[in-house]
């Protein structure tokens, strides 16, 4: 399987604990835009056939060559053909979990204002780190803000992609212009939209070139 690379742009995160008829209504429309990659948040419902959800996303996200990227949830690139995992935190055992999948994968890593992740996720060659939180969030409460001084220091440090999420919506992002970045991470900015196409298309529009 060949690793697929993570393109600058819109990051969708989204969230598996929501009723699966909207989820995936939305998620048709959203996979014919231009998107870097989906992350499926890990909030999985009491019960849930996680796995089956999982393969039913991938077989939508593959069809437009879109990477599918799972939260935290290592175990499940052995059982799906998924493109990578998102740590919320540097892992404790990243040398078995890259043992035991072995096949090339995307990495990514979350970053508030600790310069160890950011230099840490170089040392290991992620593909990406996404800054969390921009600005106060509903789904990102547990997030501090991030100081804009240190995304301009990652791009110093950091080789990847990055991405800023948190609280970013259609009218505060112009506040972002200052940063050196390569993409934002949105979840309810385009999952909460009626009409998500249509957002993605504003997004596009907005993000600093």
């Amino acid at each position: 399987m060949k690793k697929q690379t993570i393109q600058s742009g819109i990051y969708l995160i989204i969230d598996p604990s929501m009723d699966e008829g909207i989820l995936f209504s939305k998620l048709d429309l959203i996979v014919k835009e231009k998107i870097a990659a989906v992350q499926i948040w890990d909030n999985f419902k009491d019960n849930q056939n996680i796995e089956e959800l999982l393969l039913k996303i991938y077989k939508k996200t593959s069809l437009h060559n879109i990477p599918l990227i799972i939260n935290n949830r290592g175990e499940y690139l052995n059982k799906i053909p998924l493109d990578g995992i998102h740590f919320d935190e540097i892992p404790e055992n990243l040398y078995e979990i890259k043992k035991e999948i072995n096949r090339n994968f995307i990495v990514g890593i979350t970053c508030n204002n600790e310069l160890l992740t950011i230099e840490y996720a170089e040392r290991y060659h992620f593909d990406y780190i996404s800054f969390c939180s921009m600005f106060p969030s509903k789904t990102a409460n547990s997030c501090e803000l991030v100081n804009f001084e240190t995304v301009q220091q990652a791009k110093n440090i950091f080789s990847g992609k990055i991405f800023l999420a948190g609280g970013i919506d259609l009218n505060n992002i112009k506040n972002l212009q200052e940063l050196n970045y390569d993409g934002i991470a949105v979840v309810s900015g385009i999952m909460n939209t009626e009409n998500p196409s249509e957002t993605i298309k504003n997004y596009h529009q907005k993000i600093k070139k």
